[in-house]
């Protein structure tokens, strides 16, 4: 049976790795988390002192996920969304979150000022949506809110609903 890719995306702390996990336990597409993936294969080039965290070598994620991504089936979990091949997604799921939901959400988290001020600008200004509806067709980039328990249920079903429907149509 032929199953879609999903991309979930959004500045840090928005919840697309509690979206993320319950989607994939509810629909049986497999989770991965960029961020995890990138830790457990080295795939890293260099460190960014100024952030406290390590640079993303975006050429061997993409590389590391080529074959999984063409058999399809697969939840995408990441804040960056440009250097994703666009012909791996299906659909593409940017959340949203509260200002002041998520300088809550990432204070929790230990981030330091800037990074804290430049992750909530980053939201406030919707770089992460901007840069999704560059880099994908705008039909498939869909904004959900995340800022309370009702929300994450709210979003599961929903995608629930669309995989549902991209099966029924994409059956032989």
């Amino acid at each position: 049976m032929l199953l879609p890719n999903i991309l979930l995306t959004g500045t840090p702390g928005v919840g697309k790795t509690t979206l993320g996990k319950e989607l994939a336990a509810r629909s049986g597409l497999k989770y991965v988390n960029v961020g995890d993936l990138a830790r457990e294969g080295q795939l890293y080039d260099g460190y960014d002192e100024e952030y406290d965290c390590p640079i993303l070598d975006e050429d061997r994620v993409v590389d590391e996920l080529e074959n999984q991504m063409s058999e399809g089936g697969v939840i995408i979990d990441y804040h960056g969304c440009d250097f994703f091949p666009e012909r791996w997604f299906h659909i593409v799921f940017v959340l949203k979150t509260d200002n002041s939901i998520l300088y809550k959400r990432l204070e929790t988290r230990g981030y330091n000022e800037k990074k804290l001020k430049d992750n909530v600008q980053c939201e406030i200004f919707q770089i992460l949506y901007e840069e999704a509806l560059a880099s994908y067709r705008e039909e498939i980039v869909h904004q959900l809110p995340s800022n309370k328990p009702e929300d994450l249920e709210n979003n599961i079903n929903q995608i629930l609903e669309w995989i549902e429907q991209w099966v029924k149509d994409h059956s032989s």
